[in-house]
């Protein structure tokens, strides 16, 4: 789920936000909700309205500009009038009107290249936003896979106090009938007590995992949050995704900190042509026009044989002018400003391409070693259910050895501890695995999902 399917994910999270507490979660949910609600994905996405704003803006910079100003004054006292070009001493009203436009017709293709540039950078802006959606997603699968580590960890703690009590149970009895030591009781109690206590442990870590995943995903309340427990059943043989290569070969043409990597590189070569661009004279095109009034404009009035003010209009409409003009602009020395220019962003594009091969390096690291990571986690699992499978049966064996006292309390407990031990780590390992191909399967295009 990308960009432009986030304003159809906002509608659904506003529909479901009345029942936060009422529902369990499916990791799909968790990732849709995150995608509509962070706070930190918003302002992601406020980058990427900025790197519009500008691209907008470089490509109206191509357009005229055109000023205008108007002002009403009174002199007071002896200056020259810039109608008449005489002086007027007493108070004299002026008007003044003037618009003005230019535009640039070249400059070493600058505007041009700058329009490109902000292309790319809107096209980066994009992909780092992708790349922001996948942290947040593989985030919230790590944390949504911890809570269903802690709660499968706590059914084995139940289970394990459950055997514990039962064999306590019948321990009493056998005390009482004079069949066993009252002291063997205090080593079950005392394993009993430890039992309870990492009972205690795993649902605070659940209760933990829980609130930190409902964190993530910004809910206004967690109150009775859950999520939904997916069918997690292995194969027998190991679920994974291609050869390291193949999935190396997708994820660089697909993966956006490639594809981010190879736009910032894209855009530092247009700054690069930017930049040589100075070298270049630059033409502009230039107009104006004026008109205005004074007060101490006269003219000869021979109806009453005096002088008057020459009225408003006439002379806004005598002093009218025009101009027009073509305007080159050689650059010769600038202290070597230019060239620092261009040096400088030779460097930065060496530097981009640095980072490309950087990123891309990483990736295929990333991936070779979640390959093998992989494939080692799921023989690791497959040999730690063998290891449990055969502690499961040297418990029962000792259970019924113990039950008709051929066994003492300590022989039992190792056998009860090497069950359990056997037992976390195939859980350790199955989740181990889980994450790994799911990752492996991300890398692919494949959605993030827990659903066989």
């Amino acid at each position: 789920m990308k960009r432009k399917s986030l304003l159809l994910l906002l509608m659904a999270g506003l529909l479901a936000s009345f029942s936060y507490a009422q529902k369990a979660w499916t990791l799909e949910q968790c990732i849709n909700h995150a995608f509509t609600n962070n706070i930190q994905i918003k302002q992601q996405m406020l980058l990427v309205e900025s790197a519009k704003a500008d691209l907008l803006q470089s490509k109206m910079d191509l357009l005229p500009g055109i000023t205008g100003n108007a002002s009403h004054s009174y002199n007071y006292g002896q200056t020259i009038d810039r109608y008449t070009n005489q002086f007027a001493t007493s108070r004299v009203q002026s008007n003044n009107f003037y618009l003005q436009s230019g535009v640039t017709l070249f400059n070493g293709f600058q505007k041009m290249n700058l329009i490109k540039q902000n292309q790319i950078n809107l096209m980066a802006s994009e992909q780092d936003a992708d790349k922001f959606l996948n942290d947040i997603s593989i985030n919230i699968a790590t944390f949504y896979m911890q809570v269903l580590f802690y709660k499968e960890l706590v059914q084995i703690r139940e289970n394990q106090t459950d055997i514990t009590r039962q064999q306590r149970q019948r321990m009493q009895k056998m005390v009482d009938a004079g069949s066993l030591a009252e002291g063997d009781l205090f080593t079950i109690d005392a394993q009993l007590a430890g039992e309870e206590s990492a009972l205690i442990s795993a649902e605070n870590d659940l209760e933990i995992s829980l609130l930190t995943l409902s964190q993530l995903l910004d809910l206004p309340s967690t109150d009775g949050f859950d999520i939904v427990v997916p069918d997690l059943t292995i194969s027998d043989e190991p679920a994974i995704t291609g050869t390291p290569d193949q999935v190396y070969t997708y994820a660089r043409e697909h993966m956006p900190e490639i594809k981010a990597a190879e736009f910032r590189l894209q855009s530092s070569e247009r700054q690069l042509a930017r930049a040589k661009g100075y070298y270049y004279p630059s033409l502009s095109l230039s107009g104006s026009w004026g008109t205005g009034y004074s007060g101490a404009s006269k003219m000869f009035d021979s109806t009453n044989f005096a002088l008057k003010t020459i009225p408003w209009s006439d002379q806004i409409k005598d002093n009218n002018n025009q101009t027009i003009g073509l305007y080159l602009t050689i650059p010769i020395l600038n202290g070597w400003q230019t060239r620092t220019m261009v040096a400088k962003s030779k460097i930065s594009v060496e530097n981009s391409r640095l980072e490309l091969d950087n990123q891309q390096l990483v990736l295929r690291k990333t991936i070779h070693q979640a390959w093998a990571d992989a494939r080692a986690s799921f023989k690791n699992y497959k040999a730690s259910e063998k290891k449990r499978d055969a502690t499961r049966e040297a418990f029962r064996y000792a259970e019924q050895k113990f039950d008709v006292g051929v066994m003492n309390s300590v022989d039992y407990n190792n056998a009860k501890k090497d069950m359990t031990n056997a037992e976390s780590e195939v859980l350790q390992s199955k989740f181990d695995y889980i994450f790994k191909t799911t990752v492996l399967d991300f890398y692919m295009g494949k959605p993030l999902s827990l659903r066989n």
